[in-house]
């Protein structure tokens, strides 16, 4: 039983270390780079469609309409981004049937750096929204006081996302790890699938709270500059 895929090395030669999440996460992108561009090279807007074309649409369709709620506007703006951690999480996750393998999710430096992935996406998309002066703005309501809270919240929630999935999937994978020393002639199927099912509910939890946190931020921006609209009209009124 392993705590993490950091300690796992596979090869080390001074302060170069090769460990399972890196051997790992740099396989699992090839693999999911090769996968989409085998899928989308021969697009079909037919009635017949391929296997993966199918697959790939009904994922896509479900995030835009997960987005769509969430935001309450076009998903287009976030799906790359949403699209992006859902499919890496899920992959990662799911991939775990396969012997050997070791998800880059169950370190915490891989979780850490796509929760700051989600720290850099709010104020990037707030930006793009509204512009620097105007995002930056939404820090000081309802009073320049609150801006150490704010900047609280910020940090607190990144840390939350990272540890959340971190300790998910390390949690998991323990307890299949201990059941199946156990009991390996009755567990190995159902827990595998329950294992697998556990890793898309992660990947689909990460990604909506990563959605929540864009749309609030965004949101957030929308009263900001409601609140000046209005002010504005009152004064040209008086």
């Amino acid at each position: 039983m392993y705590i993490s895929p950091d300690k796992i090395i596979f090869w080390q030669s001074g302060a170069v270390t090769l460990n399972a999440t890196l051997l790992f996460t740099w396989g699992l992108m090839a693999l999911l780079g090769i996968s989409s561009w085998l899928i989308t090279r021969r697009l079909s807007t037919d009635t017949r469609l391929s296997r993966w074309q199918n697959v790939l649409e009904v994922v896509i369709e479900e995030l835009r309409g997960q987005i769509r709620d969430i935001s309450g506007c076009q998903p287009d703006i976030y799906l790359p981004f949403i699209g992006t951690l859902f499919i890496f999480i899920a992959a990662s996750n799911l991939l775990e049937i396969i012997p050997g393998y070791h998800p880059p999710t169950a370190s915490l430096s891989t979780t850490a750096a796509l929760a700051i992935c989600v720290f850099w996406a709010v104020p990037f998309y707030g930006i793009r929204q509204s512009g620097l002066k105007k995002y930056l703005k939404h820090y000081l309501q309802p009073h320049p006081l609150m801006l150490p809270f704010h900047l609280i919240g910020e940090l607190s929630r990144t840390l939350s996302l990272a540890i959340r999935l971190f300790g998910n999937v390390m949690s998991d994978v323990m307890i299949v790890a201990i059941l199946l020393s156990i009991a390996p002639l009755f567990f190995p199927i159902i827990m595998q699938v329950l294992e697998l099912l556990t890793g898309l509910i992660q990947a689909y939890i990460f990604a909506i709270l990563a959605m929540v946190y864009i749309a609030s931020a965004t949101e957030a921006q929308q009263v900001v500059n409601n609140s000046h609209t209005g002010e504005k009209e009152q004064r040209n009124h008086e």
